[in-house]
């Protein structure tokens, strides 16, 4: 492997390998060199070096692709991005069961609902439509009803059929997708920023106007790769930690 030498790694047989994969091959094209070849082996030497299937490295590849770390060119081989640095965002594997259990326990109130154009900060995930059915849910502490969060969904019309309103009140967004209308979601992206609150959050949160607040969007795909849900929620910042465990 006379191009790119990526570190080896002991593969934990509880995460995906492709996921391991990835991260090894990202922390490697991260750390690499300015004099280092900006050439990859081919896809069957690095599976040979990580001791995976070609598959399973293809798969490893395409998700470094998609963030923009490297580009894959037919017969010419895959190349790192010359602009790939450190800033990257960094990636987590969780499950949707996690996700779900960090949303629920809370209590629930529905203060909005309906349909309306795609929000232009939000068209990038929703190509192909001009509308969207959006819900606006304002959530508090199941024990003192203090206020934790307000949250606006932004799903595509044709699941909002499929479930009432009193799913919302009683269950998360990934939760009401996944068991009552039976999506098949693959992946969930999440970001958490801070933030200062607006008029808006402030009020519904009962916090003072540009008080520290965490934004989250999160991101609900299907297997098809297509947008089901785009989430944003702001917590209340002295009421949210974001907390990660990871498995060494």
């Amino acid at each position: 492997m006379t191009s790119f030498a990526p570190d080896s790694i002991v593969l934990n047989r509880k995460l995906p390998l492709w996921y391991q994969v990835s991260q090894s091959l990202r922390a490697s094209i991260l750390g690499r060199s300015p004099q280092d070849p900006l050439r990859l082996p081919t896809e069957e030497q690095l599976a040979g070096h990580y001791g995976v299937s070609v598959l399973t490295m293809r798969q490893a590849l395409k998700e470094l692709e998609e963030e923009g770390l490297i580009t894959r060119h037919r017969r010419r081989g895959t190349f790192i991005e010359p602009s790939a640095s450190p800033g990257t965002p960094v990636r987590l594997l969780g499950s949707v069961d996690a996700i779900v259990a960090q949303q629920s326990g809370m209590v629930t109130e529905l203060l909005d609902h309906g349909k309306a154009s795609v929000p232009a900060e939000l068209a990038e995930y929703f190509p192909d439509l001009a509308e969207v059915a959006t819900y606006h849910r304002l959530r508090g502490d199941e024990k003192t009803g203090e206020p934790t969060n307000h949250a606006r969904n932004h799903l595509r019309p044709e699941l909002a059929e499929r479930f009432d309103l009193d799913d919302l009140v009683r269950w998360p967004m990934t939760k009401v997708l996944r068991d009552v209308v039976g999506a098949e979601i693959s992946r969930i992206t999440d970001t958490v920023e801070a933030r200062l609150a607006d008029p808006e959050t402030a009020r519904l949160l009962q916090v003072p106007l540009l008080s520290p607040i965490l934004r989250y969007m999160g991101v609900i795909y299907d297997v098809e790769g297509r947008v089901l849900d785009v989430a944003v929620i702001h917590y209340r910042g002295d009421r949210f930690s974001f907390t990660v465990t990871l498995d060494a």
